[in-house]
């Protein structure tokens, strides 16, 4: 009975949504409202309401990722041709989802042997130990952004096969020292979190045929901003003329454009 109640209170506001806009009354503005799918990227015009007789969009991913923006295409460009890439910029640019394709694409291409993923697990008064589980199970809440990436690439059965084959593997920052990383496409990820020693040590990781991308926000560092070693980083490699820095700004956000504006608000 109560499962009932709650269909159709559901089709109730479901029908009170969509008749909520009268004809005519198109916003000027890009459709911010959470109505039949809510904003997009690949809305071609983003002035119009969406009618409501129009199919919900596909939520698919395509095959073949397409840059949004200069800087965007400036960096796929740098992942297919430089080993060592910095991206830096704010949330919403697309900086680790784009490493997380080029990665998938890579291995599937037989370009590299094994993707390794790591993030700094910064902790907010709780420490790492206390969580249940072996040492993936320990850090899967710090590398969910990475996982909802991986998901979005491949079938749930592929990134279970990959992570048990090792072909996708978890990399904690505290154990990357002494390892040379061959034949694999290195992502890390969150990486205003890390010390200037902890990234330092993190670059000398590089080995024969292989990428590694830095991904991360001075702005939104959790360390004290004198500890954050990203920016200075990024500053000293882009001296160098075989390393790419992708600088991204706001303009190149590609969630919800509430996301851009508040970019420059907060």
């Amino acid at each position: 009975m109560g499962k009932r109640t709650a269909t159709k209170r559901m089709k109730a506001q479901a029908d009170f949504e969509a008749n909520f806009f009268d004809e005519g009354r198109a916003p000027t503005k890009p459709d911010l409202y959470a109505i039949d799918g809510g904003w997009h990227p690949d809305d071609s015009d983003k002035t119009r309401a969406r009618p409501a007789e129009e199919p919900p969009r596909d939520k698919r991913y395509q095959k073949t990722i397409k840059p949004r923006s200069k800087n965007q295409a400036e960096l796929l460009e740098a992942l297919d041709t430089r080993s060592l890439v910095a991206a830096v910029g704010p949330a919403g640019t697309g900086k680790t989802y784009l490493a997380i394709c080029k990665a998938v694409e890579a291995l599937q291409k037989g370009k590299v042997d094994r993707i390794i993923l790591s993030r700094p697990a910064v902790e907010a008064g709780e420490q790492i130990g206390f969580l249940p589980g072996a040492m993936e199970d320990k850090l899967a809440p710090y590398l969910r952004p990475l996982y909802d990436a991986l998901s979005d690439r491949l079938s749930p059965q592929q990134l279970k096969h990959m992570m048990a084959e090792g072909l996708i593997e978890i990399a904690p920052i505290g154990f990357m020292r002494g390892r040379t990383l061959n034949n694999a496409f290195v992502v890390i990820d969150e990486a205003q979190n890390c010390t200037y020693t902890q990234l330092k040590m993190l670059l000398t990781r590089l080995g024969w045929h292989s990428t590694m991308v830095i991904t991360g926000d001075p702005n939104q560092s959790d360390l004290l901003p004198t500890l954050s070693g990203l920016g200075p980083v990024a500053d000293k490699l882009e001296a160098m003329e075989d390393v790419s820095v992708i600088r991204l700004e706001a303009k190149d956000v590609v969630r919800h454009p509430l996301v851009a504006q508040m970019l420059d608000t907060l």
